[in-house]
């Protein structure tokens, strides 16, 4: 309950209209059904049993109401919680540790991309499946500095802060991600987000 009510100090003072603050996957899944919001907040662990509620809360949110972002919290580093539920819906589907969100402006900026239909991964998820990646997969292909340009990607950064992060030029990073896309094999197509499928081939290739 402490967290929840932090959590929704920091949206309020970062601009965000909070619509509902609940407790558990039942009124969350009411909440959802009566007020359309743009996105929902998650803790993973959820009452009754403080496992993965959150993940199955979820799954339900992108199966009946596919529009709505689902960000989700954890205290721990659980990625196979995440791999579970981005392998099946990647987009507009965030996961964070909750020490990250004090920091509203981090937050914020993810709710964000969630609602532009993209994936965002915590930062110490992406480092730590980076030292995991098997050489034999697409990703294996893309230069040192690609791998880079998609990490950040993956942590749900645009091309403008990639730059901004790499020292670069914004079209530098246009035409990293570019090349990304074309060694990934991921062809534009007016029903897909390519950077959601390249942030799921890299995840696939370092579990």
């Amino acid at each position: 309950m402490l967290m929840r009510e932090g959590i929704v100090r920091v949206l309020r003072d970062e601009g965000v209209d909070v619509v509902a603050e609940v407790g558990d996957q039942t009124d969350l899944m009411s909440a959802l059904a009566a007020l359309d919001p743009d996105c929902a907040v998650v803790d993973i662990r959820m009452p009754p049993t403080h496992t993965d509620e959150g993940i199955a809360a979820a799954r339900r949110i992108r199966e009946h109401h596919p529009e709505i972002g689902v960000l989700l919290l954890s205290q721990y580093l659980e990625p196979a919680y995440a791999m579970q539920l981005l392998e099946d819906h990647p987009e507009r589907v965030g996961y964070l540790l909750k020490d990250r969100v004090s920091d509203g402006a981090v937050l914020v900026d993810a709710l964000h991309r969630l609602t532009d239909g993209e994936t965002v991964i915590d930062p110490t998820i992406v480092s730590r499946l980076l030292g995991r990646r098997r050489e034999s997969d697409p990703v294996a292909g893309l230069s040192a500095r690609e791998r880079e340009v998609l990490a950040l990607v993956a942590e749900g950064c645009s091309n403008a802060a990639i730059a901004e992060r790499l020292f670069v030029t914004e079209r530098t990073v246009e035409w990293h991600v570019q090349q990304i896309f074309r060694k990934l094999r991921i062809a534009e197509a007016p029903d897909t987000n390519r950077r959601v499928l390249a942030v799921l081939a890299f995840l696939r290739s370092t579990t």
